[in-house]
């Protein structure tokens, strides 16, 4: 039986379901998932698994909080995505514009966002690819949400905030840097990040369950992600749990979307299929292949490629590409076996404190990949 999805182009290889041997095929995986639930290093998973053009697993395990009272999980919930955003939407814009001729990755930054600009000159040095490879020199993360209380303020402080190092000397992960080239994949679009990413990704694939600001009618089917006591004081529940996005308007480029597992399989189906219906081959290999410089990165242009240790496990080849988010998300596709993992958590909940999705997670990847050998 194959997936029904709208707005396809004729000869788009569909993903079809099969995964009713799930249970048998994945025991030791979904073992590992069941066991963290327990330990609680987080209340809740949903998962999907794509091998050779067919979705093999489908499952969602847990309940949205510890609470035993609380509603059980289902395929159907969305998650928050947290930086998986940085690829399901901001590079697949960033990829799009680039085949269109509209987004020039050597670019200075400060010729489409002025306001970058200041007294340092290194800034003028800083190109979109270094934004999207996370070698800019801009810092990690900066709570700008402290002091910037409108998505016009923030992203002055988002302009404003100093280099941490010399563009192009070394790769250093940063929000920062997303949240500039997400203003800047705007402008050079002429559109809302959103509005272009339901048109022309999540439209076209028949991501139907991704978006933005969830509707509130969408509400009981999220997960809680935090007990927010210090800056929102409420129950972060079908709101984006970043407080920079939050400021922003829950529509940034380093966080922001809700989607099911489903959704982000369906997109890392047309990754594995050369991009098709929405990129050519060479778009995607171009921006998944890890970058030459600064010398030691993992980093591709928006992705992250598999390094020892890493958190897609042991056996992703390495051609793959993939993407963690900070409330416990995760997309790994290799593009040498056709398959790829999804594993969305709320580990955040009820506070960010709790750091075991990070020996969860590689276990979880390596009994999938270890299953899929075997079945082979």
């Amino acid at each position: 039986m194959n997936l029904t999805l709208p707005n396809r182009e004729s000869g788009f290889s569909f993903l079809a379901r099969n995964f009713a041997a799930q249970d048998d095929l994945f025991r030791g995986a979904f073992g590992i998932l069941e066991k963290a639930i327990a330990a609680r290093a987080f209340p809740a998973c949903s998962l999907a698994v794509t091998s050779c053009g067919e979705l093999v697993a489908h499952k969602a395990i847990g309940r949205f909080t510890y609470d035993p009272g609380s509603p059980q999980v289902t395929t159907a919930s969305l998650f928050d995505l947290a930086s998986l955003t940085k690829v399901i939407a901001t590079t697949a814009v960033a990829m799009i514009l680039y085949e269109r001729g509209l987004l020039d990755l050597e670019a200075p930054v400060t010729a489409i966002v002025p306001e970058f600009a200041d007294d340092d000159p290194h800034r003028r040095e800083i190109t979109l690819r270094m934004l999207l490879a996370h070698s800019s020199g801009l810092p990690a993360y900066e709570k700008l949400f402290l002091h910037a209380k409108n998505r016009e303020a923030l992203l002055q402080a988002a302009f404003a905030t100093p280099l941490a190092a010399a563009p192009g000397a070394h790769a250093e992960y940063s929000d920062i840097g997303f949240i500039i080239l997400g203003i800047a994949l705007e402008r050079l679009a002429d559109e809302s990040l959103d509005a272009f990413c339901q048109r022309e990704i999540f439209g076209p694939l028949g991501m139907t369950h991704t978006t933005f600001n969830p509707a509130i009618a969408l509400k009981d089917s999220i997960p809680p992600t935090a007990d927010d006591r210090t800056f929102r004081h409420r129950i972060i529940q079908g709101e984006v749990q970043d407080e920079n996005a939050s400021v922003l308007g829950g529509i940034a480029g380093h966080a922001g979307l809700f989607s099911t597992a489903e959704d982000p399989a369906i997109f890392a189906h047309a990754m594995l299929n050369g991009g098709h219906p929405i990129l050519r081959p060479s778009t995607v290999e171009l921006f998944s292949r890890r970058e030459s410089a600064p010398e030691g990165t993992s980093r591709a242009l928006g992705w992250d490629t598999p390094s020892a240790p890493s958190q897609s496990g042991k056996y992703f080849s390495s051609r793959s590409f993939g993407h963690l988010g900070y409330t416990g998300t995760s997309l790994w596709i290799d593009p040498d076996r056709q398959l790829s993992i999804t594993l969305l958590t709320n580990r955040t909940w009820p506070d960010c404190q709790n750091q075991a999705i990070k020996q969860v997670r590689p276990a979880f990847y390596d009994a999938v990949m270890k299953a899929l050998e075997k079945q082979a």
